[in-house]
């Protein structure tokens, strides 16, 4: 299943390597033209006949994890984050470090030793530190370096009804997503755009945005989903199984309300289940597509994703199919004209 060998690749903010060779292979056949710029972005075009409306839709490669900033003298690794993680879900997890996959865990000071204070609060991520295995910080030098990125270790996993569970699902289900499309013959010109360093300030896209002519951009996205114990229900942003979660605006954009409704009516036409991304937080890459140029109007369309930015992303296999019918039916419609 190409999400599996999409989540399973290593592409960390500034280490997208491996996931972009992977979707270079998959769209090779598909698309008319095809260019890595020198941000590490991809730019794929993929040309209808007779069509005037060319469709940018994008989705970044990277994913959030760690990278290693010094070695004790005990062989440990301090390291500091790629990305935003919560600290607090780091402690036992397996990662691998640098381009070797040296296995490790992470670890902290055992709770039998903390004193009181200490066990009421949050862990730090200064108060962590990565297990190799080795006994001096001589013997960890041998394979690892200041500088080498770290990776969360997780299996792709389908389970319950419907469920896969994985890391980096923000946004390799994107990826996974254009790749489909770019595969589907559409009576549009469709730009796919692949970017990089979205994590660490949508860094990518602010290169690529300034490369791509579009009429509109369909911004892709693993969007939190928040529908567990405890969560009132306003809270919960989105909820598994019912669709794709539709933006109205978020802290790097305001929606264009005509494609927000066009792209909600598209979905009512079709019987395709949809839902509202109920909060402004967060953004993505639509935060410089908007205002590249002279500007290009944007909608962006999210798959949600359970305990988001972790080795253990959850997603609906329903939802990520409802996702691909709405984005290649919406083309259809913008096809008829009327929409742009």
């Amino acid at each position: 299943m190409l999400l599996k060998k999409l989540t399973s690749a290593f592409g960390l903010s500034g280490n997208e390597e491996e996931v972009r060779n992977i979707i270079l292979d998959e769209i090779k056949e598909s698309v008319d033209k095809v260019k890595v710029d020198r941000m590490g972005n991809i730019i794929a075009e993929k040309k209808s006949s007779n069509s005037k409306y060319n469709i940018a839709i994008t989705a970044h490669m990277d994913e959030v994890g760690f990278m290693v900033k010094g070695i004790d003298d005990s062989g440990l690794i301090k390291f500091t984050p790629v990305g935003g993680i919560d600290a607090r879900i780091l402690v036992s997890k397996i990662v691998l470090v640098g381009e070797k996959r040296i296995p490790g865990v992470i670890g902290v000071k055992a709770i039998h030793m903390q004193n009181p204070e200490e066990r009421k609060k949050a862990l730090t991520i200064d108060q962590l530190y990565i297990d190799i295995g080795s006994k001096s910080k001589e013997e960890t030098e041998k394979i690892i370096s200041i500088g080498d990125y770290i990776a969360f270790h997780s299996e792709y996993i389908e389970f319950g009804k419907n469920r896969i569970k994985a890391k980096a699902l923000d946004n390799r289900v994107g990826c996974n997503l254009i790749i489909d499309i770019l595969k589907t013959e559409l009576p549009v010109n469709i730009t796919g755009v692949f970017t990089v360093q979205e994590e660490i300030g949508l860094r990518g896209a602010e290169v690529a945005a300034n490369q791509v002519n579009a009429d509109l951009v369909i911004v892709l996205e693993g969007t939190t989903c928040s529908d567990v114990s405890g969560v009132e229900p306003h809270f919960q942003v989105t909820e598994l199984d019912k669709g794709p979660a539709i933006s109205i605006m978020d802290m790097t954009s305001v929606y264009s309300k005509k494609y927000v409704d066009t792209l909600i009516q598209t979905a009512k036409k079709h019987n395709i289940l949809w839902q509202y991304r109920k909060t402004t937080f967060g953004g993505n890459d639509a935060g410089k597509f908007h205002t590249a140029k002279t500007g290009t109007p944007c909608v962006s369309v999210a798959v949600p994703c359970r305990y988001i930015h972790s080795p253990v992303s959850v997603l609906s296999k329903d939802d990520l199919n409802h996702t691909k019918q709405l984005i290649v039916k919406y083309l259809e419609e913008i096809s008829r004209g009327g929409i742009i």
